[in-house]
């Protein structure tokens, strides 16, 4: 019998993704509880993350309606915030290690040079800025392609979107994991004195303290490089960028021109505002050409799975 029985059926292949997700780091959780402080409470926010699927995806699929249909859509921005601090408290505690040296040396090997170190000679306060604006579009880009997708009432390409953002973000947050670093602002340069050498004009330092909160290091933080999140490889910045160029191009959203030019320079700020190390550029091509690919099959094998010709929840 290809339909699956309920209560799976009811669920998107995106809220499948999400649910292995939270199994597997409840898994690590489990296998590392002597290491992670707070293994419990992780444990329990992934099994409250999996109860919600499992609950708003019923209710979708009961009956149409409007709210319950936009919190199904929806609960996946803050989950990838809520994904993003779960692993800031497992990464360190369980690698105990960086590899920003190695990645260093790689950059050295195919420049001959630091990047971050040759871009600092064109800096001025008004690129400065551009950048810094531009870097932070970088969660409202598939937001704003989901809206346009919706309001275009292009549902089956809004959960394919949908389904290839969360899993790239997933992957890139295995990719933390397993190639921790921190970045070239803490190794190559000196983090207390970024906003004297790379002053902007009227919003650069207050975004950059965003980021920096959003981090785990707020204003006045002692040794940040010690506690802050370990995330530079892959750039995530860069594969999701590319991921919601693609899609935009793709599904020919409103906004293809916004994405492709807005894009272009955010990927190239991740570099010059010395968030990331070219080679985790090419990690995050590489990372994003992945997800396209094998996204693509686990996308459409759950679609037959379920024996829809849209995904379960886009009625």
């Amino acid at each position: 019998m290809n339909k699956l029985q309920s209560p799976a059926r009811n669920l998107n292949s995106t809220d499948v993704i999400v649910i292995i997700f939270c199994a597997l780091l409840t898994l690590l959780n489990i296998i590392f509880s002597a290491k992670i402080e707070t293994w419990y409470l992780n444990i329990a926010m992934n099994f409250g993350i999996t109860a919600y699927i499992f609950y708003i995806s019923y209710k979708d699929n009961k009956v149409y309606n409007l709210f319950i249909r936009q919190l199904h859509y929806w609960y996946l921005v803050p989950l990838i915030f809520m994904f993003f601090k779960e692993l800031y408290l497992m990464v360190d505690p369980i690698r105990g290690i960086i590899y920003d040296d190695i990645l260093v040396e790689i950059d050295r090997f195919i420049f001959g040079a630091d990047p971050t170190v040759e871009l600092y000679k064109i800096t001025n306060p008004y690129l400065t800025e551009l950048l810094q604006i531009v870097y932070g579009t970088f969660f409202f880009l598939p937001v704003i392609l989901g809206i346009d997708l919706i309001l275009r009432d292009k549902s089956e390409e809004f959960h394919r979107a949908a389904f290839a953002i969360v899993y790239g973000f997933i992957l890139s947050f295995i990719g933390y994991l397993i190639v921790p670093a921190i970045g070239p602002r803490f190794t190559l340069h000196n983090f207390e004195t970024n906003n004297i050498e790379m002053p902007g004009l009227f919003l650069t330092n207050i975004l950059r303290e965003i980021v920096n909160s959003g981090e785990s290091i707020p204003f006045g933080t002692q040794n940040p490089a010690a506690i802050v999140q370990r995330d530079a490889f892959p750039s995530g910045h860069t594969q999701i960028t590319l991921l919601v160029m693609y899609l935009a191009v793709k599904f020919k959203s409103r906004f293809k021109y916004f994405f492709l030019i807005n894009g272009t320079l955010l990927i190239f700020a991740t570099v010059y505002l010395r968030y990331h190390y070219v080679i985790d550029l090419l990690g995050g091509i590489a990372f994003m050409i992945f997800t396209i690919w094998s996204g693509s099959y686990i996308f459409n094998w759950w679609q037959k799975k379920t024996n829809e010709g849209i995904a379960p929840g886009s009625r």
